[in-house]
């Protein structure tokens, strides 16, 4: 198994750093950011090895995430992708390639990703963890599909992250479901 985590180099190219600072897409202030490389057996459980992140919003006290749209109030949009006919599916690389460049375009702010490759089939599972929520995908190989779980709240555009996924892995067919969640009365 394969764990991808931050470096603070990575995190200062996201927006995050050390000390208080406002991401300008999404107008959080990221109190701070600190993420550990660690090996799962080098004697701590890997809950116990990993340092959180915490992330506040900026001065706007009143701005709670949700997205206002089209006269509608709601905690995020959540989209469910279904890939069939796709490639590169057991590919770690291409896998984390896709994540990080579809939370860019989708103007979020990447915290951390954990990818897992199985074996015998390739097969991979894994989430990126944004300031807005997430992107997960599990991939089947040997059926060429890969489900995905696209959920942001915000200013981020979760629509946006699709062509990117499109790209990476070239389904001959996508079948998209979108849900608004915490749809307000």
């Amino acid at each position: 198994m394969k764990k991808i985590a931050l470096r603070n180099s990575d995190a200062r190219r996201n927006g995050l750093a050390h000390g208080p600072e406002t991401h300008p897409r999404n107008g959080w202030t990221h109190a701070h950011e600190s993420r550990v490389e660690h090996e799962p057996d080098a004697g701590k459980s890997e809950a116990s090895a990993a340092v959180k992140t915490s992330v506040a919003f900026n001065d706007n006290a009143d701005y709670d995430g949700f997205v206002e749209r089209e006269g509608l109030r709601f905690a995020g949009t959540h989209l469910i992708l279904d890939l069939w006919q796709a490639s590169n599916l057991d590919s770690l690389e291409i896998v984390e390639s896709a994540l990080r460049q579809a939370t860019e375009a989708a103007g979020a702010t990447l915290l951390s990703i954990d990818l897992h490759s199985f074996t015998p089939t390739g097969g991979i599972t894994g989430v990126a963890i944004l300031a807005e929520s997430h992107i997960s995908i599990h991939t089947w190989p040997e059926h060429s599909y890969a489900a995905l779980d696209i959920f942001m709240c915000g200013k981020a555009s979760p629509h946006k992250a699709i062509d990117v996924l499109r790209l990476a892995f070239t389904p001959g067919k996508l079948v998209l479901a979108e849900h608004k969640r915490g749809l307000m009365p």
